[in-house]
């Protein structure tokens, strides 16, 4: 590929732009990233500076395809990049490493056709796990592959999460990805809660160290050409919903402390500002009765309060990082024929410029998943913000772009992709973490399993389970049965992302407890269940032989664990309720708030040793 790109007499790299042989200061690597975005910014128009506090969706076309528009509006790259000057932007599914480096590397070429030159920030949502659900996570595909962050709360060891972290930066980098719209580190304390899955659990202290850990791996101490710049969200703590309903829909829009716990969903958030996090992105929550101090908080969205964003993250924790809105929070949308409306809580009757117009007054920089630039440009025309307010915002989202060094080369390599993106090694180590994280609940004696033992699976692939033992067909032909669940959910399909977003009861169907049970009369069973919530687990600790849970396993991974060949060491990082009731009576902001769990935080089992040739 032939880059626009000059070089300096000693071989400082820039791009001029507009090929007069002329460098100015902010092409300068030579100058200080603050130095080099003072200059810049006195150069770009209005247009320019708006288009900078926009985060919106790019679908990763055919390389090269500028024109088509994509799945969540009227809007091409072409008139997102040059129309409309938006240059950061979340990609969702990917095809390949080869296919999105030049996909990326064609976008980079269509921004160097703008003004200035200004390059594409590409930004991700977690995508090295099992969850798939595209306003939220993704599936690992072509990259290596990892229990949930819930599972590496499960292992509990920082080093493990700074090796994941440094692998996730060099997959990220490798394909063009140079922001993280992760870690999540909310607190599990609502059990019914569908966003658990990609937390550290329920422990601000381990959230705390873990995400201090996860920032290393991930960005460093510092924003650096070798950084993926990271977002920590949902600030201040997303996890205490009303009844554990999410708040990506109306229903759930209600955030709630009964047990006076605001503070405590702070600590992780604290722990990464003194990391230096990037970004910061505001939960949708709607506070509803929350005092601090001697303050009523106001009854709106997070991304619109001006006590949240500027009185306590900006003024009183001291964060003059980029703070991101989570999506949509703006306009309406609808994705097929499933309506998602603005997650604009507390301000549902109010117009999409009365919505931006609050945003940024609460101290917002950048809107995610809008493009509604218009709407912004209206506002500063009519003096309803202020040009230096427009400014402060752009200059900390130029910042970040570079320190990453995007100014001086932001395209990527396809051959080095090719062989980074889930290289043996990095595939290997995502394996043996999915094995540790297995957490073992019960066990009575069936495990590890016998290198001979005769099984009969249910819920996974037998050709795996064919080298750990014999498959069978009946359970009276078997020595031990073993069946995978996931935890229950109640289906719902109203509106966009609802029916990925697993909320509702965590009770078992009758008719799964049945089978289970009908098993359990004709060979000890082993249950494994895929814990993205936790389960009422009681009518199958009554009836099987063992109950492990994993948090994101392969079926070989699961295996690996129960034959003993990669010894679990998992231990819940959120407890186990005993039953609903329980759940109910519990308060969403407090941690291990249920009458007598089943298990309790922290609870898991060593397996016995496996002797050689069992």
């Amino acid at each position: 590929m032939s880059l626009q790109h000059s070089y300096t007499p000693d071989g400082v790299p820039f791009r001029d732009l507009n090929h007069n042989g002329v460098m100015e200061p902010f092409e300068d690597a030579r100058l200080t990233a603050e130095e080099r975005t003072d200059d810049l910014l006195g150069r770009l128009s209005i247009e320019e500076k708006i288009g900078l506090l926009f985060q919106t969706v790019m679908p990763s076309n055919d390389p090269g395809d500028h024109d088509t528009p994509g799945p969540f509006g009227p809007h091409t790259q072409r008139d997102h990049v040059l129309g409309r000057f938006i240059n950061h932007y979340n990609v969702m599914a990917l095809p390949d490493a080869r296919t999105t480096v030049r996909w990326y590397n064609a976008l980079q070429t269509l921004a160097e056709q703008a003004p200035h030159g200004i390059p594409i920030t590409i930004a991700s949502d977690p995508r090295h796990g099992f969850t798939e659900n595209v306003g939220m996570a993704l599936s690992a595909g072509f990259l290596s592959q990892w229990p949930e962050l819930l599972g590496l709360a499960a292992i509990g060891d920082e080093s493990l999460v700074r090796t994941f972290a440094d692998v996730a930066r060099r997959e990220y980098r490798a394909l063009g990805i140079r922001s993280a719209i992760h870690p999540q580190i909310d607190l599990a304390t609502e059990p019914r809660w569908a966003r658990q899955m990609q937390t550290f659990g329920q422990s601000a202290e381990v959230t705390s160290r873990l995400a201090s850990a996860y920032l290393a791996g991930l960005q460093g101490d510092t924003v650096t050409q070798d950084s993926v710049a990271t977002c920590a969200k949902h600030f201040p703590g997303g996890g205490p919903q009303k009844d554990g309903e999410d708040p990506h829909f109306p229903y759930g829009r209600e955030q709630v402390y009964p047990g006076e716990r605001f503070e405590y969903h702070l600590e992780p958030f604290r722990a990464v500002i003194a990391g230096g996090v990037s970004a910061m992105m505001p939960y949708y929550g709607m506070p509803v009765g929350l005092v601090r101090g001697d303050e009523d908080i106001e009854e709106v969205g997070f991304g619109f309060s001006e006590q949240i964003v500027t009185g306590l993250l900006r003024n009183e924790l001291g964060f003059d990082g980029v703070v991101v809105s989570d999506w949509g929070i703006i306009t309406d949308i609808t994705v097929g024929n499933k309506p998602f409306p603005a997650k604009a809580w507390g301000l549902e009757d109010r117009t999409p410029l009365d919505r931006l117009a609050a945003a940024i007054a609460a101290g917002v920089d950048q809107l995610g998943g809008e493009a509604c630039t218009e709407l912004l440009s209206e506002l500063v025309s009519t003096g309803a913000v202020s040009l230096d307010r427009v400014d402060a915002s752009a200059r900390r989202v130029l910042l970040v772009k570079f320190r990453l060094g995007l100014f001086d080369d932001p395209y990527v390599d396809e051959e080095t992709a090719a062989t980074t993106v889930g290289h043996a090694d990095f595939r290997a180590a995502g394996h043996r973490a999915q094995a540790e994280a297995i957490t073992v609940l019960t066990n009575d004696g069936v495990l590890p399993l016998r290198a001979d033992v005769a099984v009969v699976v249910a819920g996974m692939d037998a050709d795996s389970a064919s080298g750990y033992g014999r498959v069978v067909d009946t359970p009276e032909e078997a020595d031990v049965a073993i069946v995978r669940l996931a935890a229950p959910f109640e289906p719902r399909d109203t509106y966009f992302l609802e029916n990925a977003t697993h909320q509702g009861s965590l009770d078992f169907p009758d008719d799964v407890i049945a089978r289970i049970t009908e098993l359990a009369k004709k060979v000890p069973v082993v249950v494994d269940v895929y814990l993205d919530r936790p389960a009422i687990l009681a009518p199958i600790t009554s009836v099987a032989a063992a109950v492990v849970v994993d948090f994101g396993a392969s079926d070989t991974a699961l295996l690996d664990a129960l034959s003993g060949r990669i010894q679990p060491r998992g231990r819940l990082p959120i407890e186990i309720p005993r039953s609903m009731d329980a759940v109910r009576n519990s308060r969403p902001d407090v941690p291990s708030d249920t009458v007598d769990p089943l298990f309790p935080f922290g609870f898991g089992l060593d397996l016995p040793r496996r002797e050689a040739g069992q």
